[in-house]
């Protein structure tokens, strides 16, 4: 039995590579449908000024962005003096386990930007969403970094099968 599909021979379809064809369609489909969503909403929420008013705002965006990720992503969003977004930035990746984070970078994407606050962010691609160590730490350090140039930072949130927001936690 042959696996394509003849014009001229209707005869010879497979139902079934047909239907595992379909669902492979499917799936493609709405992957691309929701990277589309992404980039609709990311360029929305920068360009309409969306005001990030909670963590659960915060974390119902980056879980739709990071959750399907293989690799480990540190960004930052980067806030007005009214939450409101200017932009969102992914400023390191790395592999399965972990990104080296370097605060002269953070700091540097900061000013860029002439942002007031901003929000952490990265994944754990493991699926647990609890902070580690190196977590907590190297939170402290990027908020001390901020502190000097008097940028707030209101929340670092780790996106795993469930979440993580320090702010929620008293860890900021």
């Amino acid at each position: 039995m042959q696996n394509k599909i003849n014009s001229e021979d209707s005869s010879k379809y497979s139902k079934g590579p047909l239907i595992v064809d379909m669902g492979k369609a499917e799936r493609l489909s709405q992957d691309s449908i929701i990277k589309e969503a992404l980039v609709i909403l990311r360029e929305r929420m920068k360009k309409s000024g969306d005001v990030l008013t909670s963590p659960e705002t915060t974390r119902n965006y980056l879980t739709l962005q990071l959750r399907e990720l293989q690799h480990e992503v540190f960004g930052i969003l980067l806030l007005d003096n009214r939450n409101q977004v200017i932009d969102i930035t992914e400023l390191f990746r790395g592999t399965i386990d972990g990104a080296s984070v370097y605060p002269r970078e953070v700091v540097k994407e900061v000013l860029k930007f002439n942002a007031a606050a901003v929000i952490f962010y990265h994944n754990h691609p493991s699926g647990v969403a609890e902070p580690s160590q190196a977590d907590i730490r190297i939170t402290d350090r990027l908020k001390n970094a901020l502190e000097l140039i008097d940028v707030r930072v209101l929340d670092h949130v780790i996106i795993g099968d469930d979440y993580c927001s320090f702010a929620e936690r008293g860890l900021i």
